[in-house]
Parts: C-alpha cells; sequence; structure tokens
C-alpha cells in the first residue's frame, strides 16, 4: 500500500485529496495546523475505508517546519509515495498597506516550506525509483496580479520550479506536477479578504474540489502541469502570453 503525505489537510482541496486517496485504498500522513481537524478526519477516513491515517499537527510558516515534519514522518518508520503540498494562502490588497509579517509568512508557506519538504521526500523517491510530487500552483501563476502581488508571485515560482523537477527528475521514475487551479469552490477568497464583489465575480466561474482533485490524479504520470476545470481556466492561464506585458496593470 502506498502512502500519500497531503499538507493542508484540514480544509478544502487537502481533504478532497485525502478523502480521494483514501478511497482508493492510499494510507495518509495529514498536516496542518489544526490536530483537532486533522485526528477527526484521519478517524472517519480510517473507519470508512479501512486504511491508516497519521497526524502531524504542524504550522508550516514556521522556519523549521518542513525538518519537524520529515523527522516526524521517519519517526514514524514511513515512506513516502506522493507528496502533496497543498497548503498555501494569500492577502487581497495594495502591497504596502498590507501587513509586512503576514506577506513574509505567505512566503515561507507558499515557497520555503514547499521547497524544503520536496527537498528532504524527493531524495528517498529517486533512491527507489518511483514517487510522485505535487505542488498546488494557480492560474495566478501566469501573470503578475496587481492588489494580489505576493500570491500571485509565490505561484509563478511553483509553476517554474515544478516544471524544471519534472525534467530533472524523470529519469529517476519520480514525477512532479504542478496544478493550476483557477477559482475554486474553498473559503479561499474569503479568507484572502477579496471585496465581496470581486469574490461574487470568482464564485461564478467556481471548478468544484472534487474536479481538481480527480483531474489532478488523472494527470500524475503525464504532464509537468495541469489547469483543471474547464475550457475558460485554461484561456485564462494563457492569456498573457498573447497580450502586451502591461496589459491591465495601471
Amino acid at each position: 500500500m502506498t502512502t500519500a503525505l497531503i499538507t493542508g489537510a484540514s480544509a478544502g482541496i487537502g481533504t478532497v485529496f485525502a478523502q480521494e486517496l483514501a478511497a482508493r485504498k492510499t494510507d495518509l500522513v495529514l498536516v496542518a495546523r489544526s490536530e483537532t481537524k486533522l485526528q477527526q478526519l484521519a478517524q472517519q477516513l480510517q473507519d470508512q475505508y479501512s486504511i491508516h491515517a497519521d497526524v502531524i499537527a504542524q504550522d508550516l510558516t514556521a522556519p523549521s517546519a518542513g525538518a519537524a515534519v520529515f523527522d516526524a514522518v521517519k519517526q514514524k518508520g514511513l515512506n513516502i509515495d506522493l507528496l502533496i503540498n497543498n497548503a498555501g494562502f494569500g492577502q487581497y490588497g495594495a502591497f504596502v498597506e498590507l501587513d509586512g509579517s503576514e506577506q513574509l509568512q505567505a512566503i515561507q508557506l507558499n515557497i520555503l516550506a514547499l521547497v524544503d519538504l520536496t527537498h528532504r521526500f524527493l531524495p528517498e523517491m529517486c533512491q527507489r525509483g518511483h514517487g510522485n510530487i505535487v505542488n498546488m500552483a494557480s492560474t495566478a501563476a501566469f501573470q503578475p496580479i496587481p492588489y494580489f502581488s505576493i500570491y500571485a508571485a509565490t505561484k509563478a515560482f511553483v509553476l517554474s520550479f515544478s516544471e524544471a523537477l519534472w525534467a530533472e527528475n524523470r529519469r529517476y521514475g519520480v514525477r512532479v506536477l504542478a496544478v493550476c487551479p483557477g477559482p475554486t469552490d474553498t473559503e479561499f477568497f474569503q479568507e484572502a479578504n477579496f471585496p465581496s464583489r470581486l469574490a461574487k465575480r470568482a464564485a461564478q466561474n467556481y471548478t468544484s474540489k472534487e474536479v481538481v482533485v480527480r483531474e489532478t490524479l488523472a494527470a500524475l504520470e503525464e504532464e509537468p502541469n495541469i489547469v483543471p476545470g474547464d475550457l475558460s481556466n485554461r484561456i485564462l492561464a494563457n492569456l498573457s502570453r498573447f497580450l502586451p506585458r502591461d496589459t491591465g496593470l495601471s
């Protein structure tokens, strides 16, 4: 039986990944800040699917978080076959007006924790000759987004980083996939403090969490990146390639 580690597993897309993988008889390591939510999810999935689910309660914005998660996995005697770097957040607003410490936390979570966990688990996958890494990016990765500058920039990093690793590690039997969803039916826009009019507009084009997860798992063996959902998401992701660089920036 394979084992998957999922960050940000206590809500949203992370929870759906856990549910879908458990249904496919994959053992789980669930990582997030809320131990109570993780324990409840782990118990539910173990009872429903007869899999084993471990819980690691860890705030991934802490600089030493990657080491703490990796050490906890090793102490449990587990090997990770599928790493899903799903945790992330952003804040809407003018960069100059936003809290600086929160912006640094977003970089820590969206980039540094993802890189750290990838660097710790990838060598073992290469040595075993198999493994998969899923890094959650966004359609925001394809263009700069005023008033969402840090989030879009971090997701651009995730996309570029993941595609490079995809090329480097195929020869070892390890697949790396960047997932670039558009608006999805989670609490993301509310938690990011988007203006209500923008959040409502995004809600009109939601892709379901279940579609994002199913299309991601289906693409694992094939592509370096995927834009889940309908054609409008793929058009949005690629539109910036055909427009002047300053379009929409002023």
